[in-house]
């Protein structure tokens, strides 16, 4: 461990030790560092605190449920998603219609689409829509609805009508849970509807998940592994499935 990083770790535990959380910018200014490299630290060094909301409480802390914060999952393991995307570019073809999920997994894959002539990209996710919406050759199709703040994504009664009526061809799809009993699930219930719907319509479906998401269960279910033809993972993933004869899995593919 970086000397600095656990000499600042130790000491947020230190007042974390009585109990009750601190907010991100009070730690900051506490080591006398930005917010960012908190962050860093939290994601990059084992540690016993976890970070919260924008709170850090100790992992033990009675009470506190996970909350999903955007800005905390495009920090973590930001090396792992850029090389999932990377792999995940491979299965694009000239003039495909793709359906991007919401989240953070798959932004690095928006910045490596410029090279394509002919793309058109279907999403439910602000942050998704404001990377392609910069790429000269890429039509943006963005379905709209009630706006949640905290997966910058859109959520509609007529959400699903509207991806059934399109040709997609491969929709790239995350999750924030992935269990081989229990199946693939998300944080937030509005995202269900228009992942199914993706799934149901797609030529061709592929999850794109980093090996910390394996093991994990999400409130918000919304598939079973078997419903993927590709699973695009990294080497710390793919024992989880490649090692499980009992089930009837998809394609792996390794970063």
């Amino acid at each position: 461990m970086n000397g600095r990083s656990a000499l600042r770790l130790a000491k947020l535990e230190e007042a974390l030790t009585s109990g009750g959380m601190l907010h991100l910018r009070e730690a900051a200014e506490l080591c006398e560092v930005s917010e960012m490299t908190i962050r860093r630290d939290l994601t990059t060094q084992a540690t016993a605190i976890s970070l919260l909301g924008g709170r850090l409480v100790m992992a033990n802390y009675p009470g506190v449920a996970p909350i999903y914060d955007l800005s905390e999952q495009q920090a973590s393991h930001h090396q792992a998603k850029y090389q999932l995307c990377q792999r995940a570019l491979s299965f694009i073809e000239e003039g495909d219609t793709l359906f991007i999920d919401c989240g953070s997994t798959l932004i690095p894959l928006l910045s490596q689409l410029s090279h394509f002539n002919e793309l058109t990209v279907v999403t439910y996710a602000l942050n998704v829509a404001n990377a392609v919406a910069t790429l000269p050759n890429v039509r943006l199709v963005l379905l709209g609805g009630l706006f949640y703040a905290a997966s910058q994504s859109f959520g509609s009664d007529n959400m699903v009508a509207s991806i059934k009526r399109l040709g997609i061809n491969k929709a790239f799809i995350s999750a924030a849970g992935v269990d081989l009993e229990r199946g693939i699930s998300c944080f937030h219930f509005h995202e269900v509807a228009p992942k199914q719907a993706a799934l149901e319509t797609a030529m061709q479906r592929l999850l794109v998940v980093d090996a910390s998401k394996f093991g994990v269960v999400r409130p918000a279910y919304f598939a079973a592994l078997g419903d993927f033809d590709v699973v695009v993972t990294d080497e710390k993933g793919a024992p989880q499935l490649l090692e499980n004869k009992g089930y009837s899995l998809p394609e792996v593919s390794l970063a």
